[in-house]
């Protein structure tokens, strides 16, 4: 079962930081002992989300393989594991930040080992001359959903920034383009890009949290 300790302070080992049905925050530990471990509403999962009705009895399971951790769910669930707002259909390896959806359930997992060696140094990043006006905008717009530094939050969609600028969906996607580039993240996986973006602008005091 999950420690429903509340708080999710940062830890050597990997964590899962979610909210339980009463609202109070909480981690699961994955610890190298974990090796496999099971998610789901029956009272014998390891996370156990009995409040989520639209959580499966097994829904999917977390596994380490070598020092990384993954996410399966090769079909276990009804209605899907999503990561970074994308289902999944198999196996996905986690980094440091990936949204998890089980169900209804936000999670965010959090590898601080992983996040120090990634770590981007502030000044290695553009500044805010080196972009457009509607560059900018885009970005904080991108970055609003962060406001309150929730731990669950997510980027902006393409749809809610085009709706909060008053642009096209397609003229926000060119100006993320260009932004992918000039803050080095085009090459990620299409799944990580947005959440990477906004992780990059706030470390580089591009954008601050009194601008959303």
């Amino acid at each position: 079962m999950a420690d429903r300790q509340p708080g999710a302070a940062a830890a050597p080992a990997p964590f899962l930081a979610y909210q339980d049905g009463t609202g109070a925050s909480c981690r699961l530990e994955l610890t190298g002992d974990s090796g496999r471990l099971t998610i789901g509403r029956a009272a014998e999962r390891d996370l156990q989300l009995d409040w989520d009705l639209e959580v499966s009895r097994l829904h999917a399971e977390l596994e380490l393989v070598g020092r990384e951790w993954t996410v399966i769910d090769d079909g276990l669930s009804r209605n899907g594991t999503f990561v970074n707002g994308q289902r999944i259909a198999g196996r996905r390896r986690l980094s440091d930040g990936d949204r998890v959806r089980i169900g209804g359930t936000a999670m965010v997992f959090h590898a601080p080992g992983q996040r120090d060696r990634t770590t981007v140094v502030a000044q290695d990043l553009p500044s805010q001359l080196q972009l457009s006006d509607a560059q900018r905008r885009v970005l904080v717009a991108l970055c609003r959903p962060y406001k309150h530094s929730s731990p669950y939050a997510m980027p902006a969609t393409n749809q809610q920034i085009a709706d909060e600028l008053v642009l096209s969906v397609d003229a926000v996607k060119t100006h993320l383009r260009a932004l992918f580039q000039k803050l080095g993240v085009e090459g990620l996986p299409q799944n990580q890009k947005r959440a990477k973006l906004a992780e990059r602008a706030f470390a580089a005091g591009m954008v601050s949290e009194s601008e959303l």
